[in-house]
């Protein structure tokens, strides 16, 4: 169960209003019908009712959830906030966002540094917010009371996390921290990559190479991860997520393990199956993110294994930076910071990546009932009586070309600007208020804390 706070943001009881269209996501397929709703889903109805809103043929389904986003709030605002990114999810339909643990600082691996986070998001949230812990070598005694304060996974590396304070953890540290994420049958997130030494490739003597950069992370270091992972999830029974998978090559490990009845799931983001290494110019330091963006015949395994159930869901690991951070005049991409600018584009983005490969009636559990199910807010992520009114109105063929205008975040760095994207977000509903309508912020600060109690 999650408890939606912050109560200061709950007013007078709010007015009901009536969205109709011929194609409402209701039931695991679109169909025509009324939803009416206030803050939460009052009743659905199979036809157009008289005084509902007329919306034709878009399609009304729930709100998009993003379970994999870096805000950077508090200590980092510089590079992102609260404020900038859940103005750009809303834009993007984002209903539900999830905040990583590293970027903020202090990074959040004490309750200390958890409430300072919570504290700090106050009167900035334009959707709602849920948050995950970060598991460090040494805090695994912190873990409970992050778990018991709401938090709804936790979060590591297995390599550096490219912040000093978010040391990578080992299999001493696993050890220690995964009994006590599994008594809350919580997950375990894993950043999967794995090495003992670089690899010699050249890369630092062709620092502005795309090639070298993908060669000096290659996918043994991915599915050596992802092989640790599954063998302590087996010898923990702790759920546990691999993040943005890019190895094709583990997702036969993944289906295995979960043949087998592991609580496992995985996810790839945007970046990983609407570009290609191919394609990615040198000196471009917008593409660089880790582990790299792969090449085609990669990145169409990565799109079937939707289709499959292998991947579970898919985010877009939004990682922003200033331009300077992320090397934007230099080029050079040994330098630059990991990380792409999308949280604007998942659901656009991912659609226009994924339609010649499933129909839209496969692809909207990907980024609604699948994700909510993983954090487990079972008030979001489908359309049913008495859930949290959180919509999206969308219509997914008009194509939408991204300029830099349309842009919410803060920096207007990102590799989905000039991309021609399946799909236009109308209208994002958050808490049965219109947050986002006709490309701009109408209402703001309507988002809750989505803290698991």
């Amino acid at each position: 169960m999650f408890a939606c706070l912050p109560s200061w943001q709950i007013g007078n009881k709010m007015q009901e209003r009536r969205i109709y269209s011929t194609k409402v996501w209701v039931d695991q397929k679109l169909q025509p019908a009324t939803i009416t709703f206030s803050d939460t889903i009052q009743s659905i109805n199979f036809n157009k009712l008289p005084d509902a809103e007329d919306f034709g043929s878009a399609v009304i389904m729930p709100g998009v959830i993003d379970v994999h986003v870096h805000i950077n709030e508090p200590g980092r605002t510089e590079w992102e906030g609260f404020e900038t990114a859940t103005q750009a999810a809303a834009a993007g339909g984002s209903t539900t966002i999830i905040d990583m643990p590293l970027n903020a600082s202090p990074v959040t691996t004490t309750l200390e540094a958890f409430n300072e986070k919570l504290e700090a998001s106050k009167g900035k949230m334009n959707v709602n917010v849920g948050f995950y812990a970060g598991l460090i070598p040494g805090n695994s005694g912190h873990l409970e009371e992050l778990i018991k304060a709401g938090v709804v996974g936790v979060k590591c590396f297995l390599t550096h996390s490219g912040i000093d304070e978010f040391p990578n953890v080992t299999e001493k540290d696993l050890d220690e921290a995964m009994p006590v994420i599994a008594k809350y049958n919580i997950p375990l997130l894993a950043h999967c990559e794995l090495y003992d030494e670089d690899v010699d490739c050249g890369f630092d003597e062709n620092p502005t190479s795309y090639k070298h950069y993908l060669a000096s992370r290659p996918k043994k270091w991915e599915n050596d991860a992802i092989e640790l992972m599954i063998r302590m999830c087996r010898k923990h029974h702790c759920p546990v997520h691999i993040v943005h998978v890019a190895s094709a090559e583990a997702l036969a490990m993944i289906e295995a393990a979960k043949k087998e009845g592991l609580p496992i799931t995985a996810e790839t983001c945007t970046q990983y199956i609407f570009f290609n290494a191919e394609t990615i110019p040198d000196a471009s330091c917008i593409y660089k993110c880790a582990p790299p963006i792969r090449e085609k015949a990669n990145n169409d395994q990565l799109k079937q294994a939707f289709a499959s159930g292998i991947l579970d869901f898919v985010t877009t690991d939004h990682s922003p930076a200033p331009p300077g951070i992320k090397e934007m005049e230099s080029g050079n991409l040994r330098k630059a910071w990991g990380g792409i600018a999308g949280i604007q584009f998942l659901l656009t983005g991912s659609w226009t990546a994924l339609k010649d490969t499933l129909k839209l009636e496969q692809f909207i559990p990907l980024v609604t009932s699948n994700p909510a199910r993983f954090i487990k807010a079972d008030k979001k992520g489908s359309i049913r009586i008495g859930n949290d009114a959180d919509l999206v109105i969308w219509n997914p063929d008009e194509i939408d070309l991204v300029k830099e205008s349309d842009i919410f975040f803060r920096y207007k760095i990102s590799p989905y600007i000039a991309q021609n994207l399946n799909g236009k977000v109308l209208e994002t509903i958050v808490n049965g208020t219109t947050v986002y309508h006709n490309k701009s912020i109408e209402n703001k600060n309507k988002g809750q804390w989505l803290l698991q109690k």
